[in-house]
């Protein structure tokens, strides 16, 4: 299990920019690491720093080692490369340290968590109880010089970038956006053809021809209620027009009979 999920996450972590990661001797239980700082801000901005992690046949459910191989001058780093870190610490809460289980070591955790929390420490030392005590009271009283030997330790990391290696940069790393270009005239040309049917869509050109069916349809029905009271207005001439006869032809045989 151990392996699978190991060769995993080398597999991940090989495509990122801010670590180098080869393994010892194919051993994927023993890697071969180097942190290279990326951010401008940083006091190891410009560092290749060298270190290397061993993983324990459980893992995850037991924290990686990591020591650097060039020790660097830090609170919370001994002077043999090995870090104080709160995530590479055993599962569990820790009463002696005050560590709660949420600080150290679990099965969630993976080897790019712990680098990550590596590079903040670098920045962000943790002087309460630190692993080299002279440099948590050079960091707390001169910073000034603590920065200097900060500085000649960057250099120093620099010996071991490895032949035709390319150091990333912060402006290397940074995806520069496409613009997008409003002069192409294929554009305007486009948004002219669509433009042609532009005022509505095809329901609301159905809505119109059924609605103008629809005042055909009425036009027609007055139409034929036209025609019908034509008829009607003929029909009841008619009608009186015999009726009209009739009594005509009733006065006449009167007048004979007198």
């Amino acid at each position: 299990m151990a392996e699978r999920i190991l060769m995993n996450e080398f597999k991940t972590l090989s495509q990122e920019t801010w670590v180098n990661v080869e393994l010892d001797k194919d051993n994927i239980l023993a890697w071969e690491i180097a942190l290279m700082i990326i951010n401008p801000d940083s006091l190891y901005y410009g560092g290749y720093f060298r270190a290397e992690m061993k993983f324990p046949t459980n893992y995850p459910y037991s924290p990686p080692s990591f020591q650097f191989r060039r020790p660097l001058y830090h609170p919370n780093i001994y002077p043999d490369g090995k870090l104080c870190i709160s995530i590479l610490h055993t599962p569990g809460d820790d009463e002696m340290s005050g560590e709660t289980a949420g600080e150290r070591w679990s099965p969630v955790q993976r080897v790019e968590s712990v680098l990550l929390s590596i590079i903040s420490l670098l920045d962000d030392a943790e002087c309460s109880s630190p692993a080299n005590v002279d440099a948590g009271i050079m960091l707390r009283k001169d910073p000034a010089e603590f920065k200097e030997r900060v500085s000649f330790d960057v250099e120093s990391s620099k010996q071991d970038i490895p032949a035709g290696f390319v150091m990333p940069t912060h402006e290397s790393t940074v995806k520069t956006p496409t613009a997008i270009k409003d002069d192409d005239p294929a554009f305007w040309v486009d948004s002219d053809d669509e433009d042609e049917g532009f005022g509505g869509s095809d329901t609301d050109t159905e809505d119109a021809g059924s609605q103008e069916e629809e005042e055909e349809e009425e036009e027609n029905d007055d139409d034929d209620d036209e025609v019908q009271e034509h008829e009607s207005d003929n029909e009841g001439e008619a009608e009186d027009q015999e009726m009209t006869g009739t009594e005509d032809d009733e006065e006449d045989g009167d007048s004979s009979n007198h």
